[in-house]
C-alpha cells in the first residue's frame, strides 16, 4: 500500500499551477517547441497555450519566451523567472511528499508492507 497526493497552486480559486502545467514546461524546455511539448503530454497545442496564457495571466510574469515560425522556424523556451518558478515548486513539492510520507509512516508503520 502507498499514498498518493496531488499538490497545485490557485490565485483566486483558479488553478494556476501542477503537475500538469508543470509537465508542460518541462516539456517546452526539453524540446524548444510547444507543438512538440503538447505532444509529448498528450494534450492539443490549442490547450498547451491556453494553459501558458493562464498561468502567466495569473502569476502575473512571462513564463515562454515565443518565437513565430517562419524561414527559420520558430520555437520557444522558458524565461529565467520560469526556471526560478519551476525549482521553488518543485522545492514545495517535495517537502509536501516528505511530510506525507511520514505522516503515512507514523499512522500505519509496518502495515504498508
Amino acid at each position: 500500500m502507498e499514498i498518493k497526493s496531488k499538490v497545485w497552486l490557485e490565485v483566486d480559486g483558479k488553478p494556476v499551477f501542477g503537475e500538469g502545467r508543470r509537465s508542460l514546461l518541462e516539456a517546452i524546455d526539453r524540446h524548444g517547441s510547444i507543438s512538440q511539448a503538447a505532444k509529448e503530454i498528450t494534450i492539443s497545442y490549442r490547450k498547451a497555450w491556453g494553459y501558458i496564457k493562464a498561468m502567466e495571466e495569473r502569476l502575473g510574469f512571462e513564463l515562454v519566451q515565443r518565437q513565430a515560425g517562419g524561414k527559420n522556424g520558430g520555437g520557444a523556451a522558458l524565461t529565467e523567472e520560469a526556471r526560478k518558478f519551476l525549482k521553488r515548486y518543485k522545492k514545495i513539492e517535495d517537502g509536501i511528499k516528505e511530510l506525507i510520507d511520514e505522516r503515512f509512516r507514523i499512522t500505519f508503520g509496518d502495515e504498508s508492507s
